[in-house]
């Protein structure tokens, strides 16, 4: 596609109330100049971007300043290389295998040690904690040590913790193990991510995103399917080796991939300053928040629906996989549309599809309706969340691993809070009810996330100066 009719995605002001002081980056709904000069590897601002720059007032901490407009960029200087591409692929696929391979092994493990399923459930939950509660520690750290030094890091001791888990002797060594796992692993996609939005341009980020969110929905997708096969016939214990083995080897790998130029750090919870005064961020992440509860906490439901219809976990957990299918086959699809398509339009077609699902779901809980439910799920998750992590990535530059920490955190709590709420309805299998409300609020996630960034995209536009 030529680059010249590239829209732009993320970045933009801290304030939203006053857009004219800012000089961020804008998915405008029409082509970019032409004639204006390439912005080189994305990093370099175009000269009008400083026009309307405001000075803090006497006393007040500077904002971060957002990123310039994104100008036509050669595809030469666009691309990250394939071998860079492919790392950080690999370190978030790792990272959601970990994290969903548990589910399709609690009875069986819970038999195996001894113990009743809530006491085994705690490996699961002290996990996922786990997990949401690093996301702001491990951006911070990103922000001060470097993406690549903070990934090594993590994997390092993330390996130490799955060979904890393989060698645990009883339920409470392997609760111990698998939060440790999940602290470690919290960091791999995050700084994956945070990686691309310092190296790639933001009329171009959506790309790799893309492929990234397809890597992560794979090892989703390979986790639910092979985790239960894995545990029924050899062992629960290799399940937790495979990954751990991987993240070794990627601790290694991973010396190959440059560190991307940073700000010098500051004082230490300057990065957090810098974020939470932006009023974008905060916005975004009540979106996230939002998103991680329709999405991520209903979804958690679609196989114990299936289950209480009668069908076998084996088949429930197959169709739940096929969300990773779905979100894999729309992610190739998101990335075409880039640059054809403002990021409003993507989030309203991502939304749209959830909307579908769920009250597909709330009409039949039958084995062909979930499982065209769960594949609308995967693609409403890429065509949205994809566009919402892109916008996400650009709103703080100047402590970006941190702003996209807060971002996930936002996200883990929402999932969190709707898997925890909708606990009850599921235990008396009020399934239909469940999902109807998931469809409802479907509706002011796409109208906040839509009308967020279409509000967002004006103020941000380099002629406003």
């Amino acid at each position: 596609m030529d680059a010249h009719t590239e829209t732009t995605d993320s970045a933009g002001p801290a304030d939203p109330a006053r857009p004219a002081d800012s000089a961020g980056s804008a998915a405008a709904s029409g082509p970019a100049d032409p004639s204006g000069p390439a912005e080189g590897a994305g990093h370099a601002a175009a000269p009008s971007a400083a026009r309307g720059a405001a000075a803090p007032a006497p006393g007040e901490a500077p904002v971060s300043p957002p990123e310039a407009p994104a100008l036509p960029v050669p595809p030469t200087l666009s691309a990250l290389p394939a071998a860079s591409l492919r790392l950080l692929r690999a370190a978030g696929f790792v990272s959601n295998f970990d994290r969903f391979c548990i589910t399709p092994m609690l009875l069986l493990i819970g038999a195996q040690l001894g113990v009743p399923l809530p006491t085994v459930m705690l490996a699961a939950s002290g996990y996922f904690l786990a997990y949401g509660l690093m996301q702001p520690v491990w951006g911070l750290a990103s922000d001060r040590l470097g993406r690549v030094r903070v990934m090594r890091i993590s994997l390092a001791g993330a390996a130490v913790a799955a060979l904890c888990s393989v060698l645990a002797p009883d339920a409470t060594v392997l609760i111990v193990a698998r939060a440790a796992a999940g602290a470690f692993f919290a960091a791999s996609i995050a700084a994956s991510i945070t990686y691309i939005g310092d190296t790639v341009p933001a009329a171009v980020r959506q790309r790799p995103l893309s492929e990234l969110m397809t890597a992560f929905a794979l090892g989703t997708a390979v986790a639910t399917v092979v985790a239960g096969a894995l545990a029924h016939f050899v062992s629960w214990r290799l399940v937790f080796a495979l990954p751990g083995v991987m993240a070794a080897y990627l601790a290694v790998a991973l010396r190959r991939l440059p560190e991307p130029p940073r700000a010098a750090p500051g004082a230490l919870l300057a990065p957090f300053k810098v974020v939470l005064r932006s009023r974008w961020q905060w916005y975004v992440m009540a979106v996230a928040m939002l998103e991680g509860a329709v999405l991520l906490g209903f979804l958690t439901y679609i196989a114990p629906a299936l289950e209480a219809q009668g069908s076998s976990a084996t088949l429930a957990g197959a169709v739940s996989a096929l969300y990773g299918v779905g979100s894999m086959a729309a992610a190739q699809t998101v990335k075409r549309l880039v640059g054809r398509w403002t990021p409003v339009r993507l989030m309203v077609v991502g939304g749209v599809q959830m909307a579908l699902a769920f009250g597909l779901a709330a009409a039949s809980r039958s084995v062909p309706a979930l499982v065209v439910c769960t594949l609308l799920l995967g693609g409403g998750w890429s065509f949205m969340h994809s566009t919402i992590q892109s916008w996400a990535t650009g709103l703080s530059p100047a402590a970006r691993a941190t702003g996209v920490a807060m971002f996930g955190l936002a996200l883990y709590v929402g999932s969190a809070l709707a898997s925890a709420i909708a606990a009850g309805p599921a235990e008396h299998h009020a399934y239909r009810g469940l999902f109807l409300t998931a469809a409802l609020l479907t509706i002011p996630l796409t109208v906040a996330a839509g009308v967020g960034r279409a509000r967002y995209d004006r103020g941000t536009r380099p002629d406003r100066g």
